[in-house]
């Protein structure tokens, strides 16, 4: 079988509703410093802003993993990657999240010490359609199978994260935030 590489840069493309959102983010910035924080405090929440943005593309567009004889490889941006040797790997599924009516996929395996790792570059979304996703996903499948015995194949049990969706996630987060910031302005007043 032929060695596979998924890699960020050919499945990711920045889109105009990321863009839509960051100059948002920017002008409530901006609107941040005419009433409160001044010209600097902007320029340095702007840059702060532009700083984190860029890096999150330049982390997912380097993402990549590769499957091969030896096992999984991954990368999230940054270094050489991580192997890991097929006896390590118990497991391998794929993780459909379901938020706000998006529905997101992507595979995962299972290691040996009950960590779990997403293969980045491999993802369907209605942002990232991938038609040949379930192909790819069954070629994994087939690489894992035929380089593990039967007995090693050990399917895990759910825990509590496995239910946590990133809608309720993202709610707890925003709460704090919120919490955060309030607690700030009352604090400086």
């Amino acid at each position: 079988m032929d060695e596979l590489i998924f890699r960020g840069r050919d499945r990711y493309r920045p889109s105009w509703s990321h863009l839509a959102v960051l100059l948002v983010v920017l002008a409530a910035q901006g609107f941040a410093a005419v009433y409160r924080i001044g010209l600097v405090g902007f320029l340095w929440l702007a840059g702060g802003t532009l700083l984190l943005s860029g890096l999150g593309l330049w982390t997912t567009v380097r993402s990549w993993s590769r499957v091969g004889p030896e096992g999984i490889t991954i990368c999230w941006g940054f270094g050489r990657g991580r192997a890991y040797a097929w006896d390590r790997i118990h497991w391998i599924d794929v993780r459909t999240v379901e938020a706000q009516g998006d529905s997101t996929s992507q595979v995962r395996m299972f290691l040996t010490g009950g960590r779990r790792r997403t293969l980045p570059g491999l993802l369907r979304s209605d942002l990232y359609p991938s038609p040949d996703f379930d192909e790819q996903y069954h070629r994994i499948r087939n690489w894992w199978e035929l380089s593990t015995e039967a007995s090693a194949r050990v399917e895990p049990g759910r825990r509590f994260r496995d239910r946590l969706t990133a809608t309720a996630a993202g709610l707890v987060i925003g709460l704090l935030l919120c919490a955060g910031a309030a607690a700030f302005f009352l604090w400086k007043g």
